[in-house]
C-alpha cells in the first residue's frame, strides 16, 4: 500500500509542477522560453521524486514505464494495476489542485486546457500524434530501463539521467503533441478540463494512451532482447 500512496503523490506532483508550469508560461511556438520552462519542469520533477519515492515505490509516476518494468520481469501483474491506478488518481488530483488554484487566484491558464495534451502541433493528424508519442516513448523508458538494469551501475546518478532524459524528449515532443509520454499525465488534465466544459482534450486521449504504451511496451521488448 505505501508503494501505490507514494505513487499517487508522485504523480500529483508531476502534473502540479510540470502542467502547472505550462499553464503559467504557455507552450506556444512564439514564446521559446516558455518550451524550455516546461520541459525543465517536467525533467527536474523526476529527479526529485526520483530521490524522494524512489527508495519506496521506485518512482514510476507513469504507466507506461510500469509496462516497461512489468514486460522486463520486474514486477507482478496485480503490482501493475495497483500502480497504474495509483498513478491516474495522483494526476486527476494534480488537475483538480491546478484547477482550484488557478481558479481561485484567477490565473489565466496559458494552454487553455489545464496542461492537456493535443495534437495542433501535428495538424489535427492521429497518427502523426501516435507516431511521435510511441518514439519519444521508446526514448524515455529504453533510457529508464538502462539506467536502472543491475548491470549498468550509475549508482546514485540515475534519478538525474532519467529526469534529463524527459527534459530532453519534452523539447522536441511540446511544439508536436505537449508531450505525454505518460498515460497518467494526460488523463488528469483531460478529465479535469472536460468537467470545465472543455472536452477536446478527452476527445484526443486515446491517442496519448495508446502511443506511449506501445513505446513503453517496444522499449521493454528490444532492451530486454539486447541485455540478454
Amino acid at each position: 500500500m505505501k508503494k501505490y500512496v507514494a505513487e499517487c503523490i508522485g504523480t500529483a506532483v508531476l502534473v502540479v509542477l510540470g502542467c502547472g508550469t505550462a499553464m503559467l508560461v504557455g507552450c506556444d511556438a512564439a514564446n521559446g522560453a516558455g518550451y524550455l520552462l516546461t520541459a525543465l519542469a517536467f525533467g527536474l520533477v523526476i529527479v526529485g521524486m526520483a530521490y524522494s519515492i524512489g527508495n519506496i515505490s521506485g518512482c514510476h509516476i507513469n504507466p507506461a514505464v510500469s509496462l516497461g518494468v512489468l514486460m522486463t520481469g520486474g514486477m507482478p501483474v496485480s503490482e501493475f494495476i495497483g500502480y497504474v491506478i495509483s498513478q491516474c488518481i495522483g494526476a486527476f488530483a494534480g488537475a483538480g489542485l491546478l484547477a482550484l488554484i488557478f481558479g481561485v487566484g484567477g490565473v489565466e491558464d496559458k494552454t487553455g486546457g489545464f496542461g492537456s495534451n493535443g495534437l495542433a502541433g501535428v495538424s489535427g493528424n492521429p497518427v502523426a500524434g501516435l507516431l511521435v508519442e510511441a518514439v519519444l516513448t521508446f526514448v524515455f523508458v529504453f533510457a529508464i530501463l538502462g539506467v536502472t538494469s543491475k548491470k549498468a551501475g550509475h549508482g546514485s546518478f540515475g534519478g538525474l539521467v532519467i529526469g534529463l532524459t524527459l527534459t530532453l524528449v519534452h523539447i522536441l515532443g511540446i511544439g508536436l503533441t505537449g508531450t505525454s509520454v505518460n498515460p497518467a499525465r494526460s488523463f488528469g488534465p483531460a478529465l479535469v478540463a472536460a468537467f470545465t466544459g472543455n472536452t477536446e482534450p478527452i476527445t484526443a486521449l486515446w491517442v496519448f494512451v495508446v502511443g506511449p504504451l506501445v513505446g513503453a511496451a517496444l522499449a521493454a521488448v528490444v532492451y530486454k532482447y539486447l541485455e540478454d
